[in-house]
């Protein structure tokens, strides 16, 4: 058995604590596994003091988590700071620099900075890893490296956020407000005070670009994101999918395309029936379709202290083995400049709801947009008020908000949103249309 492998783990937060505890309660079969011991050897974080739930005297303690990174008597760099520059930046940087293996969790560190951390662990031969920077114990990154290879990758696709995905099987299933569910999840500690990274997608969107540069060697292009949130989804939208036999979930899609690849994330209807439909709650998934392997899906955990620290482990343990591989599979300095598709030549079917002044002439001049832009509607529901009575609907007074719901054919993007645009500027609508891709999974 070899010598020690000895970590300095900064941040010591839900992940790190659960490292620390994880390394100490399997040290004999981590040792196994790695051919040799793996060890904490020294730690950081801003409170010296706090309470954390585990026993941190025997490791030396940096108060300067960059003094850490460059310490003689650390062979692993782990980064479980976060934030996508600022100290961790530095840190790492350092680390690498320095010839130190890099293990992170950090996805917003990646996404904005992944090419050029890439070119530097390439340039120290170092490793940079980073399992658990994309959902949370779902081994995507080492089934993407290693699995799927060899395979000429199409499409990767998925549910990245546990926290939108809560709100939204929240919403479904118990007919609950979206602000409601989004008050319970952060009292639930599912959603941080400030929620704007999680139902915003911009977690999610830093997790597809890591994706994308796996899938298909682009350099990364986290500003090449089209990125859309949950915050405008209501409880109508939702009842009004399930009639139509869709659930909505927030999605992340990287694809290839003639005009080039697209990075997305979206709120999307699923069809009721696929296997993406079923993934509830805070769980994550992720899926892949290769020309060989074909469509395989990966379901797990998203986050948490044991799921999110068993990744990390996985990481270190192939660092203790020896086995450095490129960042993004491609070694950095053959990377490919990231080519965006127009999203808005994306084609599919889409579900529109407009709140409409039920007034003459209103559905006639919106039913004549849609045209004007060559956009087929499949169907269109009228919903009366909520305040109306089964039976007394026809009575409603002209000038009263009604809710229509328009399926459109498979049209380009470009012609939906034309659309809409004219329709809001022809003043028959009371708020912005609410517009919702359909994906056929």
């Amino acid at each position: 058995m070899g010598d020690a492998v000895r970590l300095g783990v900064a941040g010591l937060g839900t992940v790190g604590a659960g490292l620390i505890t994880l390394v100490e309660k399997h040290k004999s079969e981590i040792a196994v596994a790695a051919g040799c011991p793996v060890m904490v050897s020294a730690v950081s974080a801003q409170n010296r003091s706090k309470d954390r739930g585990v026993d941190l005297s025997d490791y030396a303690w940096f108060d300067d988590i960059v003094e850490l990174a460059a310490s003689p008597d650390i062979d692993v760099f782990v980064e479980l700071v976060g934030g996508e520059d600022g100290i961790a930046l530095e840190a790492v940087r350092t680390a690498l620099g320095a010839g130190k293996h890099v293990v992170t969790a950090n996805k917003a560190l990646l996404a904005h900075h992944g090419t050029e951390l890439a070119l530097l662990a390439e340039s120290n031969n170092v490793a940079l890893c980073f399992e658990a920077a994309v959902a949370g114990g779902i081994p995507i990154i080492k089934a993407m490296r290693e699995s799927f290879a060899a395979n000429e990758i199409s499409r990767v696709y998925g549910i990245l956020n546990g926290t939108c995905n809560y709100i939204l099987t929240k919403m479904e299933n118990e007919g609950r407000s979206f602000d409601d569910v989004l008050r319970e999840a952060q009292e639930a500690g599912y959603a941080e005070a400030d929620p704007a990274f999680d139902i915003g997608g911009i977690d999610a969107a830093h997790k597809v670009a890591l994706l994308t540069s796996l899938a298909f060697g682009t350099e990364v292009a986290f500003d090449d994101l089209f990125i859309e949130g949950i915050e405008n989804i209501e409880l109508s939208d939702l009842e009004m999918a399930q009639e139509l036999g869709y659930r909505i979930k927030l999605l992340g899609v990287s694809q290839k395309t003639e005009s080039g690849i697209e990075q997305r994330v979206h709120p999307a209807m699923v069809p009721l029936h696929s296997a993406i439909a079923e993934v509830g709650g805070v769980t994550n998934c992720v899926a892949v379709t290769g020309d060989f392997v074909g469509d395989v899906m990966l379901v797990g955990p998203g986050a948490g202290a044991g799921p999110t620290a068993s990744s990390v482990m996985a990481d270190i343990l192939d660092v203790a083995r020896g086995t450095v591989m490129s960042t993004f599979i491609k070694p950095a300095s053959t990377l490919k400049k990231y080519e965006r598709a127009g999203m808005r030549t994306h084609e599919g079917g889409y579900y529109v709801r407009i709140s409409v002044e039920d007034r003459p002439g209103s559905f006639a001049a919106i039913a004549q947009r849609m045209a004007d832009e060559g956009v087929s509607l499949e169907s269109i529901v009228q919903r009366r008020p909520k305040t109306a009575l089964p039976g007394i609907g026809a009575d409603i007074d002209p000038g009263d908000v009604r809710q229509v719901v328009m399926i459109t054919h498979p049209t380009t993007e470009k012609a939906i949103r034309a659309a809409l645009t004219a329709i809001e500027a022809d003043g028959h609508v009371d708020k912005t249309p609410q517009m919702i891709r359909i994906e056929k999974l």
